[in-house]
């Protein structure tokens, strides 16, 4: 029998993974959650470019969580409301489904956001008898289990560093772009992202499970960026970034250990490929770099069915989690990670 599967929000991410459900031999669409009243009604097909598939996009929240389904998608936008998000995750896991979600990127470690939020999410574990699992591309597979296993193939290592290297002028979440993370602002402008501890808040899981599956204590966790402006007009997705002002971002989040950073997640962002030409360049990839013996560089570069490299991350989101649906229900009730989930393959998923 395949696994009963809603789609909860269909957005940057979402739709992706709407589309992911309905192509995996292993899952069945259940119901497709909306925000929006021009959505409302629409056959789920339509809004992810496949086939009608008879499934009725709805804002009614509570019918949802009364259907009988093994597993819901998460993935509405929680950059600005991660507690709210947490809230909503909370409800879906009591009401008896499973959750996998891409929206509190912290929570891939689900313990790294403190007790509070612990205590909620294992409470409606708990009740529900439900498991829940963040993941993605990063925070997610290219600097969790990517690295991890990499560091398996070494004999003594001083420094792993995963690195993102992209350009976003077609990352699809103007609202991110520009506000998030503040493209197009003044340089001594203070987006969300750069506010004191929010690189820690988003990235910091990512740090704490590396460091739990290596053994390692953290001293702490510290966090760097620059930014440097654009040099010319650019016309990205309908707004202007006008010379002077932000187009490429650098910026790291550390473990330290021993007064020192040895693991480092860093992602390296341009609206422009001609733009910060001395930071780490790349066609659009992450990077593992491993100092160490043997010394080690793994490059993961990706594109979707276009050639298009931001695109291509965010499906890579959608569909690590969307494969990882079967092995998440049948895990036991409670909080999962990288680190205690089975391998998850492409099986089925293979079209000639």
């Amino acid at each position: 029998m395949p696994y009963r599967v809603v789609q909860w929000s269909t957005g940057n991410v979402g739709h992706y993974c709407l589309r992911q459900i309905l192509d995996h031999p292993e899952l069945e669409l259940a119901g497709v959650y909306v925000t929006s009243q021009v959505k409302d009604g629409r056959d789920a097909g339509s809004l992810c470019g496949r086939p009608a598939t008879g499934v009725a996009a709805t804002r009614d929240a509570e019918r949802l969580l009364a259907l009988d389904a093994d597993c819901v998608v998460y993935t509405a936008t929680a950059d600005r409301r991660p507690f709210d998000a947490v809230k909503d995750i909370a409800r879906i896991l009591a009401s008896g489904k499973n959750v996998v979600s891409s929206s509190v990127v912290g929570l891939v470690h689900p313990r790294a956001l403190g007790e509070r939020v612990t205590a909620q999410l294992e409470e409606a574990c708990a009740k529900g008898e439900s498991s829940f699992f963040t993941s993605g591309i990063d925070p997610g597979f290219a600097n969790d289990l990517l690295p991890l296993v990499l560091s398996g193939l070494c004999g003594t290592w001083q420094e792993i560093r995963i690195q993102e290297v992209i350009n976003y002028a077609t990352y699809a979440q103007p609202e991110v772009l520009f506000d998030t993370m503040g493209f197009g602002q003044p340089l001594d402008a203070k987006p969300v992202i750069l506010m004191p501890g929010a690189l820690s808040f988003a990235w910091g899981g990512t740090i704490k499970l590396l460091a739990e599956g290596l053994g390692l204590t953290l001293d702490r966790i510290a966090e760097t960026h620059e930014r440097l402006p654009a040099t010319k007009r650019l016309d990205i997705q309908g707004h202007a970034i006008e010379p002077g002002t932000m187009a490429a971002l650098r910026f790291e989040v550390q473990g330290i250990v021993g007064g020192r950073p040895v693991l480092v997640v860093e992602h390296v962002t341009r609206m422009d490929d001609d733009l910060a030409p001395d930071w780490p360049q790349g066609n659009g990839s992450y990077r593992v770099l491993v100092k160490g013996v043997p010394g080690m560089k793994c490059e993961l570069e990706f594109w979707d069915e276009h050639g298009d490299h931001a695109v291509g991350g965010v499906v890579l989101t959608a569909t690590r989690l969307v494969n990882a649906i079967p092995a998440v229900c049948a895990a036991p009730p409670g909080l999962l990670s990288a680190l205690g989930l089975p391998l998850v393959t492409g099986r089925g998923l293979l079209r000639v």
